[in-house]
């Protein structure tokens, strides 16, 4: 099997969980290099990987095919433009960058060296999102009218991450972080919206970024989808609540794969890893042919995060589709850079 040597642009908490393991047990790719500043925590994992003290030391290896930026959001933009210069094939964090703007340069710049570029989308791979995908590919709703997605938490207090809470840094807040899932997920399912209304703001007070918004998006053929993200939510909502012409699904967000890896699961490659579910975790209330009333609990099957480097090795060796290209998540980028001036004009934006 032909192997896929990668770099690690950091080694904290999305190094640890989402990364690193996944390359390791993959074995189309070979985890040859890890960026850590101060210590070499790496080492007892990952023994067969170069310890590099900085990015820019990393990518004078030329034998490194494919680098993973997983740093800070408001670094995104740097280290992809040196990364691509240096002639390496990219996978970066989402949010993909702060604005629209760096994401468009970086976009270019890839096409111009003829590398490719993927935002690592990973809640496309959980069990609910494809519960939900899976329910509307049935056509089980009909013409849907309504949906609401939320990401909620109850964390009142702060973490003391600048580069997530810090007003003043470009990029911290709930709606780059959270919001780009939510907002990946939407255009997913239903497309770019022809307009949005936004609230964007901090619950914990404005020494703080936002921790709360709601997106209304406005599609030409009359749906409306709710996006809603709130750090004071102790009893959870539905994470999904969709309603069509023939009844409504209500789904949780049950996906326990980031809890997994934190408590040491290792991601088996081929097969579901993940824990099964106890009991169903969706509502499924229809309107059947016969016009009468089904109210039917299901249960979403297991999600994989192994399943988006299977997909990126499947287009780097045979040239399958590449999965989240940073063209398709430019479109995320636009609404995140509409919702705050909607917030901040108290108006609608069009797109």
């Amino acid at each position: 099997m032909q192997l896929v040597k990668t770099g690690l642009c950091a080694f904290g908490m999305s190094g640890k969980i989402f990364h690193a393991p996944f390359l390791k047990e993959h074995p189309g790719f070979f985890l040859s290099a890890i960026v850590e500043r101060n210590r070499e925590e790496s080492k007892e994992k990952y023994p067969d990987a170069t310890i590099y003290r900085s990015v820019e030391e990393m990518l004078k290896d030329a034998d490194i095919e494919l680098v993973v930026v997983n740093t800070p959001v408001q670094t995104h933009f740097e280290y992809v433009k040196m990364a691509l210069e240096a002639g390496k094939n990219v996978i970066v964090e989402k949010p993909f960058t702060v604005n629209v703007k760096e994401a468009e340069t970086l976009v270019t710049l890839a096409e111009e060296k003829s590398l490719f570029l993927s935002v690592y989308q990973n809640r496309r791979f959980d069990r609910d999102y494809l519960q939900v995908q899976k329910i509307m590919n049935e056509g089980k709703l009909g013409n849907i009218k309504e949906a609401e997605i939320r990401f909620d938490r109850f964390r009142t207090e702060p973490s003391g991450k600048a580069h997530k809470e810090n007003p003043d840094a470009t990029g911290s807040g709930a709606l780059h972080d959270l919001g780009s899932h939510l907002i990946d997920q939407a255009t997913q399912y239903f497309g770019m919206p022809e307009k949005l209304f936004a609230d964007v703001f901090s619950m914990k007070g404005k020494e703080f970024a936002n921790d709360y918004f709601e997106i209304i998006l406005f599609y030409q053929n009359d749906l409306r989808v709710r996006l809603k993200s709130s750090v004071f939510t102790k009893e959870a909502h539905y994470a999904y609540s969709l309603h069509g012409e023939k009844g409504s699904f209500l789904q949780e967000r049950t996906d326990n794969q980031e809890n997994e890896l934190a408590a040491g699961a290792v991601p088996e490659y081929g097969n579901d890893w993940a824990q099964p579910l106890k009991e169903p975790d969706g509502i499924l209330n229809v309107v059947n042919e016969k016009k009468k009333t089904e109210r039917i609990l299901t249960s979403s099957e297991p999600g994989n995060y192994m399943n988006y480097y299977q997909q990126i090795y499947e287009f780097m060796v045979f040239g399958y589709a590449l999965p989240s290209p940073a063209e398709e998540i430019i479109r995320n980028m636009k609404i995140i850079d509409a919702a705050l001036e909607s917030s901040n004009t108290e108006k609608i934006v069009y797109l």
